[in-house]
């Protein structure tokens, strides 16, 4: 690789809201040493794909990614990082498409790591030529993530994650408080708190077994003490279990006005027989008592979920409860999978594998029932009031629009006459009228 001053560093995400947030990290550090952050489709001179594991789909677009920023440019450093690269890193290290493979163990270095890599592979220099410090880029962004906790000690059946992200770490509410408070000064009106299970935040740093036992008491407090942080307008949560959803947990939780009421409640199936097969440690008459608790503190909350269709020994009967669930539940948004067997699980050995076209089928249902359902829960809000928290400037059609989310989390956009970006990073008030497309609300003028 030759030797350079500044570097183009490009780079992809693929997986959850904490691959997002360590992403982000990352091309924070290379913009805060002078070099140039530019699309994943141009020409770089590093690319890094952050990869993601939880299916065999995510395995195979982390390689095809990997490939693709080798073809884009051959002389490139050609960097994995990762869950799959922790689940596979011998396989990955074979590719010859790869040059560099950073563990999920490794990745808070990372940035270290790949100047040590180009170092070793420039000509002999006595600094790296990644070292050099320069001011902070400027911001644009309006909603940031930040990480509170890594690792899960849930083991469900299904799930790889456990084995690649490790045990359960949480950060201190000091440390999480101090980075919302440099996020605020630098702009962002909204956090998005997330970990890879994030109901169990604080469990490792007491004598308690599960969550259950906190009660959300250190969730809850690390959400009070965000709250009091100056210029920050919106709290927003990642995935919670719903057995954390309890009458005391949501009615102080409730009272914290930053914290928005959307609230991405983890089911996987709404079949008990399934659950229990999965290892997840609730029952549809538990999280649908959940779901009453928020309905009862929260106006018309937006309540999210995931779904897999196809688990091992799914049967047609198990696969219908599950689906007369999700509309009995009334879900603003699901996101459908198909189940992805992977080696290592205890459901990879599971008899009564689901055939894939039986998979396919039941995914489209579920993903048409789920799209009408969504389109019910945005069209509830025409004619009302919202808080539109302006993130860009789009083009449909060739006409400019506003485009960003109330509290709860619904896609607003309104007409951008003025194509200067004065509204973006604004709370406005508009008032839909109609629905529009792909789970937007078409609205008018903010008021004056």
């Amino acid at each position: 690789m030759e030797e350079k001053s500044v570097y183009r560093a490009a780079f992809y995400t693929l997986g959850c809201k904490v691959n997002q947030y360590e992403t982000g990290k990352l091309m924070e550090k290379f913009a805060k040493n002078g070099h140039e952050v530019v699309s994943f489709s141009d020409v770089a001179d590093i690319y890094v794909v952050n990869t993601c594991t939880v299916t065999a789909m995510a395995d195979k677009k982390s390689r095809q990614m990997l490939h693709r920023a080798k073809r884009l440019n051959p002389s490139a450093c050609v960097v994995a990082m990762g869950c799959f690269v922790t689940a596979e890193k011998d396989k990955i290290l074979a590719d010859e498409s790869i040059d560099l493979a950073i563990s999920n163990d490794e990745k808070e270095h990372a940035f270290d790591i790949i100047c040590e890599h180009i170092k070793m592979n420039c000509a002999e220099t006595d600094v790296c030529p990644l070292d050099s410090q320069f001011a902070d880029p400027c911001n644009e962004h309006t909603r940031a993530y930040i990480k509170v906790q890594d690792g899960c000690n849930q083991f469900c059946t299904y799930c790889k994650i456990p084995y690649v992200r490790g045990r359960l770490k949480s950060r201190s509410i000091e440390d999480v408080c101090e980075e919302a408070k440099n996020l605020a000064l630098a702009g962002y009106k909204e956090i998005v708190v997330t970990g890879i299970h994030l109901s169990s935040y604080g469990v490792d740093k007491t004598n308690a077994l599960s969550f259950i036992d906190l009660k959300g008491s250190f969730l809850y407090k690390l959400l009070e003490d965000l709250s009091k942080t100056e210029g920050l307008e919106r709290i927003r949560l990642g995935s919670l279990e719903p057995r954390i959803v309890t009458d005391e947990f949501i009615k102080k939780l409730s009272a914290l006005d930053k914290v928005c009421p959307h609230f991405h409640l983890s089911l996987q199936s709404g079949c008990d027989a399934t659950l229990v097969r999965m290892k997840r440690r609730y029952n549809t008459a538990e999280y649908k008592a959940a779901v009453e608790v928020l309905r009862k503190y929260y106006e018309n909350p937006a309540i999210t979920t995931d779904v897999i269709v196809g688990f091992a020994g799914e049967t047609d009967e198990e696969y219908e409860a599950s689906l007369e669930f999700v509309r009995d539940i009334r879900f603003f948004m699901v996101h459908v999978f198909k189940y992805s067997r992977r080696e290592g699980t205890k459901a990879y050995d599971m008899e009564d594998q689901v055939d894939e076209n039986v998979k396919n089928e039941r995914s489209s249902i579920l993903i048409e029932e789920t799209e009408r359902l969504t389109r019910e829960y945005a069209t509830s809000f025409v004619g009302k009031k919202e808080k539109c928290l302006v993130e860009e400037i789009i083009d449909i059609d060739g006409k400019k629009w506003y485009v960003g989310h109330n509290e709860r989390y619904v896609k607003l956009l309104f007409p951008a006459d003025d194509v200067s970006d004065g509204l973006v990073n604004e709370i406005v008030e508009v008032v839909p009228v109609k629905y529009y497309k792909d789970e937007q609300l078409f609205c008018s003028y903010p008021d004056a």
